[in-house]
């Protein structure tokens, strides 16, 4: 188990909880493209990967609620993005959080769009004498929620990938950091070995 330890506790994290590539492999519904799932480089924690990987998984939850997973999978094999990473970070949108991000998609799809309410009480007006109000109104709440979800992910990718950037930068330099800190306290312990 030792030589499966990584450098980083993320990394020691995800790959405990996450399904390995022959089970990936094994799915019935990746069974068609299985091959390219065994790539090593789709696994490894890279400095390019890892950004990716997050970038794809937050831009296929808000994308498609329902089955995201598989998206986020799909479009990391031509980026060569993480496929940990990217299967993680989609759990952002789950049937727990989902309520919040329909009311979150709503507003920001309402303040993008900016409707116009008196054009949207001259159309209220001209259906209410069809009977068709409800129709209308369910059909204008679930398209600015749809654009309110295409612009979260659109945002949430790119905020994603710049953190995601900015804090594998943090991580190295940390591990950096430690690294000349040891060589440091090893040295002095030497110099000061043969100074007595």
């Amino acid at each position: 188990m030792s030589d499966l330890r990584s450098k980083t506790w993320l990394a020691d994290l995800i790959r405990k909880h996450m399904p390995t590539r022959e089970q990936m492999a094994q799915n019935k519904y990746l069974r068609p493209i299985a091959h390219r799932f065994l790539s090593p480089e789709l696994w490894r924690f890279t400095r390019r990967s890892v950004p990716r990987g997050i970038a794809l998984g937050l831009f296929a939850a808000f994308i498609i609620p329902v089955g995201q997973i598989f998206l986020a999978a799909f479009l990391a094999l031509p980026t060569r993005a993480n496929v940990p990473l990217s299967a993680l970070s989609t759990f952002i949108t789950n049937p727990f959080t989902l309520p919040f991000w329909l009311v979150v998609a709503n507003r920001v799809g309402a303040f993008v769009l900016k409707m116009d309410a008196a054009t949207t009480d001259i159309l209220n007006n001209m259906m209410a004498d069809g009977g068709w109000t409800m129709v209308f109104e369910a059909f204008e709440v679930a398209g600015v929620t749809a654009f309110g979800f295409l612009v979260l992910a659109v945002l949430s990718a790119a905020i994603g990938y710049l953190l995601g950037s900015f804090g594998w930068r943090l991580i190295v330099a940390g591990k950096w950091s430690r690294r000349l800190k040891r060589m440091e306290s090893s040295l002095d312990a030497r110099l000061g070995n043969r100074t007595e």
